[in-house]
């Protein structure tokens, strides 16, 4: 029976089945090193020449990187490195020996490995980023689960845009005219908390932005979360808790992944200990105009707005209240100000920038079609199943949506986001 790297801890002593590949490997003439790996680790196996037949000796300087292979051998301590293990190799066996493999361990140009993607997701970086991304996605459902949200996907393709058309991929649709690939669930979510009262999508969306910066990409992953007598500032705490959740999953279950990026963990430690800031958009303003920005009321924030904010912040900064103005139809006006509205954007520490938006919903009818007539962009009976949601049992709600690879980025350490998602989608690379 096979043993995976990750249980070998627990087999000192005893005689093991590996199976997986040749990493790396380095030889004296008379002992080899082998780097090993089977998906769930990176193990050294030690092969004395003196100790195996010709034919074994063979087949081991046979191998070449990234062969596959069958290993018997004596789980060992590492003489020298505490909590490290090792293979004292009995048996080998060459599954397939690998044809020269294009990728050597060096460096490498971006270029060269994202034509390569589907070889290079076998390094010791891409692995950890792939296990993190993982934990994340766990992390998310478990605490969804935890606070009695369900899982109600939505649908890829949609008849509308949750805000426009202008940044969608449109799609013929039979005989129905033109479809768009979605580029949210959140409307979809919204008709499902009237069965559920809490639910939240995790899937595929798609942005056609032609945006070359280090955090977007064409198609990602979004989770969207919706909840029915969910008001504001429980939105908030709910965001904070579920970002909370993922980072402290993250630092118990991906000490090894974290490790291999030779991520500093500090920071997401003591983001841990503390609540979150909390700037209507008006602070936020007129802070970074005295951190030297020259942002004004009305504008966007851009990535240089986003760290500027967060520069010397220990904990995610809220950006809440925005004007409604550059808003989309469907967020609440605040009751104490009627030109902005009950919204935020959640900005990341360390440069992360924008990992979560969300806002409370307009509930009322009335105000809701109000909304969309003032959208010159919006035709008001794309969205009557939507604005039916208000005429049947409306309640206060709100929802948001967290980008999956922003977050795996932010926690992984890694510069592109490129290479947080196993085959990335950009302005200018569809393949492989």
């Amino acid at each position: 029976m096979q043993t995976f790297i990750k249980d070998l801890s627990s087999k000192v002593g005893e005689e093991v089945v590996f199976k997986g590949w040749l990493y790396n490997k380095r030889s004296s003439g008379k002992i080899a090193f082998l780097e090993l790996r089977d998906g769930t680790g990176f193990i050294q196996a030690v092969a004395v020449k003196d100790s195996l037949s010709d034919d074994i000796w063979a087949e081991i300087e046979a191998l070449t990187q990234e062969s596959s292979l069958e290993v018997v051998g004596e789980v060992s301590a590492h003489p020298k490195k505490e909590g490290v293990y090792e293979l004292q190799v009995s048996k080998l066996t060459s599954i397939q020996v690998a044809h020269e493999y294009p990728i050597a361990l060096k460096e490498h140009g971006p270029e060269f490995l994202s034509d390569n993607r589907h070889l290079w997701l076998r390094s010791k970086k891409q692995w950890a980023i792939l296990r993190i991304r993982d934990i994340i996605e766990t992390a998310i459902n478990e605490y969804l689960h935890d606070q009695g949200f369900i899982r109600a996907d939505s649908p890829i393709f949609t008849p509308n845009a949750c805000e426009g058309t202008t940044t969608l991929f449109p799609v013929p649709y039979f005989d129905l005219g033109e479809a768009y690939l979605s580029q949210s669930g959140q409307l979809y979510a919204e008709a499902a908390i009237a069965s559920v009262g809490r639910c939240y999508d995790f899937g595929p969306v798609f942005r056609a932005e032609k945006s070359t910066t280090k955090r977007h990409l064409t198609e990602f992953w979004m989770m969207d979360a919706e909840g029915a007598f969910i008001e504001h500032d429980e939105n908030l705490q709910i965001q904070e808790d579920l970002l909370k959740a993922i980072v402290k999953k993250c630092l118990e279950n991906c000490t090894e992944e974290l490790k291999v990026l030779e991520r500093d963990t500090a920071p997401l430690q003591k983001m841990l200990e503390e609540s979150f800031t909390r700037y209507t958009y008006e602070e936020a303003i007129k802070k970074l105009n005295e951190l030297g920005s020259d942002i004004k009321y009305g504008e966007d924030l851009g990535n240089d707005d986003e760290g500027l904010l967060t520069k010397d912040s220990a904990v995610p900064v809220f950006i809440e209240k925005w004007p409604k103005k550059i808003k989309p139809f469907y967020m609440k006006i605040d009751p104490e100000n009627p030109e902005r509205v009950l919204n935020n954007d959640l900005i990341g520490i360390e440069g992360a920038g924008e990992l979560i938006g969300g806002s409370q919903r307009e509930d009322d009818f009335e105000l809701l079609m109000t909304r969309i007539r003032e959208d010159e962009n919006l035709d008001e009976k794309d969205y009557e199943w939507y604005t039916d949601l208000r005429k049947y049992g409306s309640v206060p709600h709100s929802g948001f949506g967290i980008g999956l690879e922003r977050t795996v980025r932010w926690i992984s350490g890694t510069e592109h986001i490129r290479e947080c998602i196993p085959f990335p989608r950009l302005v200018n690379r569809l393949k492989p």
